[in-house]
């Protein structure tokens, strides 16, 4: 994961926008603290470029850390381009060239010089990208530029425009503030280009056929459901994300999504040899914590270096202030969950550590948010798990993205791979509904994420526990430790009065926080990044244990309840209990820990 920034059609002269691009790039650095590079293309009129332009790259370097420097500039130095993210696909592209294309690095992002060369500023080049990248690609034969954000918005990409008509895109938005008048999340699945047929206007290239245009209301898939063919797809996922030249190891809490990851891991890395080096895994929480636990028997169970860390509330309150500034968001639910994920990630960044894989974007495809036992129906359901994804650069991808890289590190998450969403996505929706309760037979009954659970299921040959693989579904934020949930609370009804409170609307009239601990957030942003174009770069919502009017609709005692935990959706914990006791396929552990 590095930072990519960019001022495009600037009228400053060429050793003031090599300063103020060196000044804004530098704001990305803890995304790629290993290398800098910058670029600077001099207006000259006589060679048809008006303006001056400047590209910016600050590298975390995964593949080819010895001579895969950015910004990338091909063979006769009319192209240049800067990446963030990878490319797994970029070997098999190669192939496919219809011009042989000799390759001066090893960097996987080398491949999108010759794809334009072959198509042009074409939505055909992300299309057949298999990976997580944004990128920006300037070419001097036409002074033109070309921006391009991943299907699902998996890393973070924003644009601005100057007072001078200047053009601004970065990582992060912390590179614009002061220096765009307005900017935006550039939207994920789009291309811009600055000439053509669509000059100057966000092209969608993301089109899937489980979701034109990512918009609910499609009509319902009907691929009926094959384990052993959503097993091998996720396997594929898995096993492509594991390319890296440098060390690199698993996030695991112990739940579902992540104990997948690592079991899959760890079972090709057993089959390549029996002296390869072993997986190293890692989770976080207070001391005691569900996560602490679980993470540890999956760990022991899979034989991979466990590094468990925990954290006392404290430092975790004390830390809050800084995420919000690494991830620039005021989102309740973001915040609780990534503080954690931040501390976790500058001790796994201390062990020399630079990419993990992670288990995010589960629960959208699955429907696996305890909410989701409240779906009517399966073309409810369908629609919610594309609303989520849609939304998903907002909060989890965000999350993981910025909580990571603010220490350098890279996270990859298989989940969203663009071809096991072509599998997942197009099951029938009856596959993945949760059937529990008293009134369905037993042999009828399913749990959240059934599908993803039962196609792992081999008794034969397990991946994992039955416990942790029926385990019940844990926010990250209550999963690490329920005190942690309360303190945070806690902390803003101290520094939160009522009276600021009942004044929330006046101070805070766009996305008026709804609860004290929103409230403290919202204040803490506003100091960090304050003015109206930040602010409306984060989405809007009450906080509530579902994310849209389409879920409160499902259950009207969503709409009062303001606070997002998973605890608050009544279907955790007790409301398990005789599910849980009447499905053969939850242990005794699993039931003990639903009644406790």
């Amino acid at each position: 994961m590095c930072g990519i920034f960019a001022i495009f059609s600037s009228s400053l002269p060429e050793s003031d926008l090599r300063r103020e691009l060196i000044s804004c790039s530098s704001r990305l650095r803890h995304r790629g603290p290993d290398w800098s590079g910058y670029k600077v293309i001099e207006a000259n009129v006589e060679a048809g470029i008006p303006l001056s332009h400047g590209i910016a790259h600050e590298r975390l370097a995964i593949m080819d850390p010895e001579s895969g420097s950015q910004p990338l500039v091909s063979h006769d130095g009319s192209l240049i381009v800067a990446a963030n993210g990878e490319i797994y696909n970029y070997k098999e592209l190669y192939e496919t060239l219809e011009t042989p294309y000799k390759a001066k690095t090893g960097s996987d992002c080398e491949v999108i010089l010759p794809l334009y060369e072959q198509f042009g500023a074409s939505i055909e080049i992300p299309r057949l990208l298999r990976g997580m990248f944004s990128f920006i690609l300037y070419d001097r034969h036409n002074d033109s530029f070309m921006i391009v954000r991943d299907h699902l918005g998996i890393t973070p990409l924003y644009i601005g425009w100057a007072n001078d008509g200047s053009v601004y895109v970065a990582s992060e938005m912390k590179s614009l503030v002061g220096h765009c008048s307005k900017f935006q999340n550039f939207p994920p699945g789009h291309i811009f280009c600055s000439k053509g047929e669509h000059a100057g206007e966000f092209q969608r290239w993301f089109n899937p056929s489980w979701a034109p245009e990512m918009k609910p209301g499609v009509p319902l898939p009907k691929q009926p459901y094959q384990a052993d063919v959503l097993r091998h797809a996720f396997e594929r996922a898995v096993v492509r994300r594991m390319m890296s030249d440098v060390p690199w190891g698993v996030l695991l809490s112990g739940g579902l999504d992540s104990s997948l990851v690592a079991a899959i891991c760890a079972r090709h890395i057993g089959r390549r040899s029996a002296s390869f080096p072993k997986l190293h895994s890692f989770t976080i929480g207070l001391e005691g914590s569900p996560d602490i636990i679980a993470a540890k028997k999956v760990a022991d169970y899979l034989g991979t270096i466990h590094h468990a860390y925990t954290y006392t509330i404290q430092e975790g309150a004390d830390a809050v202030r800084d995420v919000i500034r690494a991830l620039e968001t005021y989102d309740l639910t973001t915040v609780r969950a990534s503080t954690p994920m931040y501390l976790m990630s500058r001790k796994i960044k201390a062990m020399g550590i630079k990419m993990v894989l992670s288990g995010e974007g589960a629960d959208e495809v699955f429907g696996g948010y305890l909410y989701f036992h409240k779906a009517p129906n399966a073309q409810e359901f369908m629609d919610e798990t594309i609303d989520k994804l849609s939304r998903l650069h907002m909060y989890d991808c965000l999350r993981c993205n910025k909580a990571m890289s603010a220490w350098g590190v890279e996270p990859r998450v298989p989940f969203l791979d663009a071809d096991f969403l072509e599998v997942a996505m197009n099951l029938d929706p009856e596959e993945k509904m949760i059937r529990l309760g008293e009134d369905v037979p037993k042999e009828d009954r399913r749990a959240e994420k059934w599908c993803i659970r039962k196609a792992f299921d081999t008794p034969d040959d397990p991946y994992l526990p039955d416990d942790i693989l029926w385990r019940q579904k844990e926010q990250f934020s209550d999963g690490v430790g329920y005190g942690w949930v309360d303190h945070l609370k806690e902390v803003a009804e101290q520094e939160v009065s009522d009276q600021m409170f009942a004044a929330a609307k006046n101070r805070f009239p766009h996305n008026t926080p709804t609860t004290k601990e929103g409230y403290r957030y919202r204040m803490i942003f506003e100091e960090i990044f304050p003015g109206e174009a930040p602010e409306k770069t984060v989405p809007g919502g009450k906080s509530i244990a579902c994310s849209t009017e389409r879920a409160m609709q499902w259950d009207a005692s969503f709409a009062s309840r303001a606070d997002p935990s998973g605890r608050s959706a009544g279907v955790h914990s007790a409301a398990y209990d005789e599910a849980f006791e009447a499905d053969t396929k939850v242990s005794e552990p699993a039931i003990k820990k639903a009644k406790a």
